[in-house]
């Protein structure tokens, strides 16, 4: 690609595998078994976890809120079937780490709690529509978690709302199958937004790889002022939020400032339609669509209830082919490989891939200082330098060197002829540089 068609620092082309995106985004949406128990962890998104009002023994109701947000930070957590809370207990989830979480028995019977439709959400205020936004426990469904009903309250001017559709992560299509299934849905969810905090322009940017989306949103929006669609060259990752501002604006967001001081919100394509459903019809955040796609027997795009342990996700594809190696929640690039399939999915999961490798089985040899991941990130860091503090163990020094500002995408350790764990030794030291933070105070 000619360097004069980047439209940010740094960035790759991941060669996808076996039923990569150009399998998965040709397959349509349906909609998962329901499973036997569900496993819904009280930490699912930034900022503070929910507490719990259930207690084992307990009979809930599908929707039923189980997990109270604790402060403004925070997000509702709702029962997404109906049935028996069996336990309220610390559990394994797909990082490593154990979290109070609500197990409930799934009666199959989908008794309902009663919902709050709004026939007419133009009257409602902007405080009004946020408070639904937050009861409904809606977060950004783009990978960070993070509280919607806070992001849609920036304090700051914005005249620019930005839709993510990117989608830049190999194999995942979801956002895709959105924009081709429910379009509506996710356009009515962006207007509500634009209408609520009185935004000026639209931009919706999708990388050229999804052709039948692009056709159908600039139909769709032929006779909408202000919307535009912008089709970006495909790159990873311009899905992220400071890459996709300035390929659809050349506004630059500065380190550690958030994108509302520039003018501009990024939406992910799956929140916007989250909005419309929690609006319209009262439906709180208990499923969303994956992508379960690599080495499975049959790869799908889910929709799948909040809860649900990945081992019966990929019974549901069919299982594991026999040249699976690793799991990973999420893409192959900012995923997690998992130890075991025995945990559950969250808001925060997009997709399920399994590869015929697994990089942990690669030996690292000696960094050849070729720069290669310097010239490749897209945060423009120095990845090889923070490694070496980390393996000096000087990870708080790092800190210096803007470490926070890592958006983990995984492109440093991709591109190192060396193999060795750049993007492990970024995360060791943002977790370590976060511990010295609050000693500091």
């Amino acid at each position: 690609m000619s360097l004069l068609k980047k439209f940010f620092p740094g960035g790759i082309h991941p060669k996808e595998g076996v039923n990569g995106k150009a399998v998965t985004q040709n397959i349509p949406i349906t909609s998962m078994v329901d499973p036997d128990r569900v496993i819904i962890p009280l930490t699912q998104h930034l900022g503070a976890p929910s507490v719990c009002v259930v207690k084992k023994g307990d009979l809930v109701l599908k929707g039923q809120c189980i997990g109270e947000a604790q402060g403004y930070v925070s997000a509702d957590v709702h029962a997404s079937v109906s049935g028996k809370v069996v336990s309220v207990d610390k559990q394994m989830l797909a990082d490593g780490t154990y979290h109070i979480c609500v197990t409930i028995e799934n009666d199959k019977l989908h008794n309902w709690i009663e919902t709050e439709p709004c026939l007419y959400p133009d009257g409602l205020s902007l405080e009004e529509f946020l408070n639904k936004i937050r009861h409904a426990g809606i977060v950004g469904l783009g990978g960070a978690a993070f509280p919607t009903h806070v992001k849609l309250n920036p304090n700051a001017k914005v005249d620019t709302l930005i839709i993510n559709a990117a989608e830049c992560e190999p194999y995942l299509s979801t956002d895709n199958r959105l924009l081709l299934e429910h379009l509506d849905t996710v356009l009515d969810g962006v207007q509500m937004i634009q209408k609520k905090l009185n935004i000026d322009n639209v931009i919706i940017g999708i990388e050229d790889n999804k052709p039948e989306a692009i056709k159908a949103l600039k139909n769709k929006i032929l006779n909408i002022p202000n919307f535009k669609v912008k089709v970006l060259n495909t790159m990873y990752p311009q899905g992220g939020e400071k890459q996709l501002i300035y390929a659809c604006t050349r506004r630059k967001v500065k380190m550690g400032s958030l994108p509302a001081t520039v003018g501009v919100l990024v939406v992910n394509v799956a929140t916007c339609y989250a909005i419309s459903e929690a609006i319209r019809t009262g439906k709180p955040l208990i499923d969303r669509v994956l992508t379960i796609a690599g080495s499975v027997n049959e790869p799908k795009n889910l929709q799948v209830l909040n809860g649900t342990l990945i081992c019966d996700i990929l019974n549901a594809c069919g299982g594991l082919t026999k040249e699976a190696k690793v799991v990973i929640l999420g893409g192959p690039m900012m995923g997690m490989a998992l130890s075991s399939t025995e945990v559950p999915v969250t808001k925060a999961s997009s997709g399920i891939v399994a590869l015929e490798f697994n990089v942990n089985e690669i030996e690292e040899t000696p960094c050849i200082h070729c720069g290669r991941c310097n010239y490749s990130c897209p945060m423009q860091l120095s990845p090889s330098e923070i490694d070496r503090n980390v393996r000096i163990n000087k990870a708080k020094d790092n800190e210096q060197l803007s470490v926070m500002n890592c958006i983990e995408c995984g492109i440093c350790s991709f591109v190192c002829p060396a193999k060795r764990q750049l993007t492990q030794s970024c995360k060791v030291s943002k977790h370590i540089v976060r511990e010295e933070q609050k000693r500091r105070g």
